[in-house]
């Protein structure tokens, strides 16, 4: 049995004070749900005061990036180290990376073996765009894309990774894929490459997500699917939302 994920990914929102004071009103119906892995990740610049209130609490901390250099002439980027310092996770390759940023898969799958040296648990985003998606492509996109992150990831890492499938299309427009389509993703393309890689035994252990308007209304859809182990949450893990999210994936 795959333990259910769920990481809220706070994207560019909140100052330190908001991050407090959201993480403490949240906190005590996260703090209830058992028997799911429940992830915060804010920006970087709350991550201290974030973990500092998380200390002692079941609730983990993540980044949503990180470079792979050690140290060095890197302006404005941040090291696995730094990250570890506060972070268990790191979210890598999100598709507003990709788009916004020039991310590639090269590019993430250095991230991913930095995160495998590190010891830091990745949570690996793909996904295909809305073009690629009428053009028919899911199935390649995001094979091609699992396959460029995870080169060179050793079999002794591979459980530890958290795949996070979020079709471009569907990342906070409101426009969610449906539980039957996301299943075929996650069953059909994304967990037969995981046996490619690292064979039938370590792929079963290896959790798929599912993100992309995911809410406390839908959540129950896409949680029910065999393949579906859980959800990165974007615009509702801001609110109250983020509970009733985490509170479906533990029924």
């Amino acid at each position: 049995m795959r333990t259910p994920f769920v990481a809220g990914n706070w994207k560019m929102n909140k100052t330190v004070a908001e991050a407090r004071d959201l993480v403490s009103t949240m906190g005590v119906g996260l703090k209830a749900v058992k028997g799911v892995e429940k992830v915060v990740c804010p920006p970087f610049t709350s991550l201290l005061a974030v973990a500092n209130l998380l200390g002692g609490t079941d609730i983990g901390l993540g980044a949503q990036n990180m470079h792979w250099e050690e140290k060095g002439a890197f302006t404005g980027e941040i090291a696995p180290e730094m990250v570890k310092e506060f972070c268990k996770y790191v979210i890598l390759g999100h598709s507003e990376r990709r788009q916004y940023f020039g991310e590639t898969d090269e590019t993430v799958n250095k991230r991913v073996l930095a995160a495998q040296k590190h010891g830091i648990i990745p949570i690996v985003c793909v996904g295909e765009t809305l073009q690629e998606y009428e053009a028919g492509k899911t199935a390649e996109v995001v094979r091609r894309q699992t396959l460029g992150a995870l080169a060179g990831v050793e079999a002794g890492f591979a459980p530890s990774l958290v795949i996070a499938y979020e079709p471009v299309w569907a990342i906070g427009t409101g426009k969610a894929s449906s539980g039957e389509n996301a299943q075929h993703v996650h069953g059909q393309v994304i967990r037969p490459v995981l046996v490619e890689l690292f064979g039938q035994e370590t792929a079963g252990a290896i959790r798929i997500l599912y993100g992309g308007s995911v809410t406390g209304a839908n959540a129950a859809e896409f949680f029910s699917q065999t393949d579906i182990d859980g959800a990165l949450v974007g615009g509702a893990s801001l609110k109250d939302d983020f509970v009733l999210i985490a509170q479906a994936a533990a029924a």
